[in-house]
């Protein structure tokens, strides 16, 4: 169906709350009510706050219970650090099957979007920092074709059993993994090959890095076409020629590098239908975010045809 710019599914991301794995159901839904009450019709249901692969029959109602509640719709469950290319054989095998599993709960939930990433655990390192992105984290190893079938491989079983449930995949960009570049994410997807298997292109993952970085604007017009999913957030980035160092912090959708304007005119113009998650870490994450949200609605009825706003 085709969404107007005010019906458009648009989700708060949940980063900014803590792990409630094991809390009450009663928890769940002082959260969730306090997502609604920002203005949010949607959640992305970010699984740093709940696990919804790891939850049995009876938590996963009173996880739906607490969405019907709360009048919150679920623009998808993204999957954090769960790397299917983990060079520990048992984690990469164990994340696997919390992925399936994941994607069997997103079908009982009836979810229909899971956004899946190749980014692994955080290092000391990356902990410690004001800004875990300031850090370098793990990377795939580049030019390794064993690695890289073993991604096709496992995340097309991952595609293979979310479209048997009728579940969409969607790869997040994300640094230094083999979806860290436009080029190499299309190719993913391509090899893959299955209609259900798109691309979530975080480009804020990407501009954030205090290093030189791939044009924006040039990502998001090679991945529109695949993009089923989209993880909004921003940040302001600055250059130093004289030092080379490189500064970046959060800001706001509208606020920040790049011109989201121009992201989701290039979106549209591709065909993209799929819903949005919006994000903010530091502060009050959930308020930015409601402002972001808003901010894509303005820009949705800008742009959409019309009729369609």
């Amino acid at each position: 169906m085709a969404f107007s710019a005010q019906d458009w599914p648009i989700g708060a991301a949940l980063l900014q709350f803590p792990d409630a794995q094991d809390a009450p159901a009663a928890r769940w839904a002082e959260t969730l009510r306090e997502v609604a009450a920002a203005g949010f019709d949607h959640v992305d249901l970010t699984d740093t706050w709940v696990r919804p692969g790891d939850l049995d029959a009876e938590r996963r109602r009173e996880l739906a219970a607490g969405l019907r509640e709360a009048g919150l719709g679920v623009t998808a469950i993204s999957t954090v650090r769960r790397s299917v290319t983990d060079p520990d054989e048992g984690r990469a095998e164990e994340n696997l099957a919390y992925l399936l599993r994941t994607v069997e709960a997103a079908a009982d939930l009836g979810v229909g979007v899971v956004s899946v990433g190749l980014h692994r655990e955080l290092s000391g390192r990356q902990r410690a920092a004001v800004w875990f992105w300031t850090e370098p984290g793990a990377s795939d190893p580049v030019g390794d074709e064993r690695v890289w079938g073993l991604a096709v491989e496992r995340l097309g079983l991952i595609g293979e059993r979310a479209a048997e449930l009728g579940v969409a995949v969607s790869l997040e960009m994300y640094e230094d993994t083999y979806l860290g570049t436009a080029e190499s994410a299309v190719r993913l997807v391509r090899e893959i090959g299955a209609a259900n298997v798109g691309l979530n292109p975080d480009i804020g993952n990407l501009v954030r890095l205090h290093r030189p970085v791939e044009d924006w604007e040039r990502i998001m017009l090679e991945t529109a076409p695949f993009t089923n999913y989209w993880h909004v957030k921003n940040y302001y980035r600055d250059h130093d020629p004289a030092t080379d160092a490189y500064f970046t912090v959060p800001a706001p959708a509208e606020s920040g590098f790049v011109n989201y304007r121009r992201a989701v005119e290039i979106a549209l113009a591709a065909g993209f239908a799929g819903p949005i998650c919006v994000e903010h870490y530091g502060g009050d994450g959930l308020s930015v975010s409601a402002t972001n949200r808003e901010y894509l609605r303005r820009l949705l009825a800008a742009k959409l045809p019309g009729g369609a706003r």
